[in-house]
């Protein structure tokens, strides 16, 4: 299986694991009804240049305001779409996109000096709370209307493991390994805003290290929502391989550049 391939199969396992998900010749429709705020839950995931525009973003359109929920398009390939983005957009889909850096595990676990104030647990029953309250201060995943009900999905999916970082006994900063085959990938890398520039999150970069190296994966997978970010995963053993150009096109709400700040 191709590079390329075994990043597509994992990003499909992932996104599965918390919507429906309908093949389609131009690619594939995602949706859950219970989560219409979330983003990766609801969309058209166009990867090939469809026969009939017009009608692909009819059918789009319809399907999801079927449920009532924004329709949207994740793109991808835009050098061959240049066409159907200029429709969206006269159809009345605003527009953006960016680049999507995708990262692999070097597979060296990284070392760091002790630190007696920090503590990594993995999430169960007695701790959940601490970590939901963690990730619905996180204004990139969504808030509380997103994170609430997928961390509650997540957590009863055995392929998640969630982990909570605490400083001096707060929690302060959250992380998952999501696990497919032989494959895994970091997910919901997030620290309360009072408690970044502390290199905490390199701590738990190092416990799902571990980790994937216990379960003797085969790849460990991460990708970065910015520039910034994937710099700081560069630092503790994550090369980026390849960078995607992806666009989004949406008929209502806000951007994702505008939820991550970007």
């Amino acid at each position: 299986m191709d590079l390329m391939k075994q990043i597509e199969e994992l990003d499909f396992a992932l996104l599965q694991s918390f919507s429906n998900k309908q093949d389609q010749p131009w690619g594939v429709l995602f949706w859950n009804q219970d989560q219409p705020e979330y983003y990766d839950a609801n969309h058209a995931h166009l990867s090939e240049q469809p026969d009939d525009p017009e009608k692909v973003i009819y059918k789009v359109t319809s399907f999801y305001k079927a449920m009532n929920i924004i329709p949207r398009f994740y793109l991808y390939g835009l050098e061959s779409k240049s066409s159907f983005i200029a429709l969206l957009k006269e159809k009345g889909f605003q527009y953006e996109e960016f680049p999507q850096p995708i990262q692999l595990w070097n597979k060296e676990v990284i070392q760091l000096p002790f630190n007696k104030n920090v503590t990594i647990e993995k999430v169960d029953f007695k701790n959940y709370n601490d970590a939901l309250w963690v990730e619905c201060q996180i204004n990139e995943f969504g808030g509380r209307v997103v994170r609430e009900k997928a961390l509650e999905s997540e957590f009863n999916d055995n392929r998640y493991s969630h982990y909570l970082l605490k400083f001096k006994g707060k929690p302060c900063s959250t992380t998952c390994l999501f696990v497919h085959g032989n494959q895994g990938r970091v997910e919901s890398v997030a620290t309360i805003e009072e408690y970044r520039g502390k290199g905490l999150i390199g701590f738990l970069l190092q416990h799902v290290q571990s980790e994937s190296q216990n379960l003797r994966l085969e790849k460990l997978w991460v990708h970065p929502i910015s520039e910034q970010v994937e710099k700081v995963y560069s630092r503790y053993g994550f090369t980026t391989i390849l960078t995607l150009q992806t666009g989004h096109a949406y008929l209502g709400g806000k951007g994702i550049r505008e939820i991550q700040g970007r």
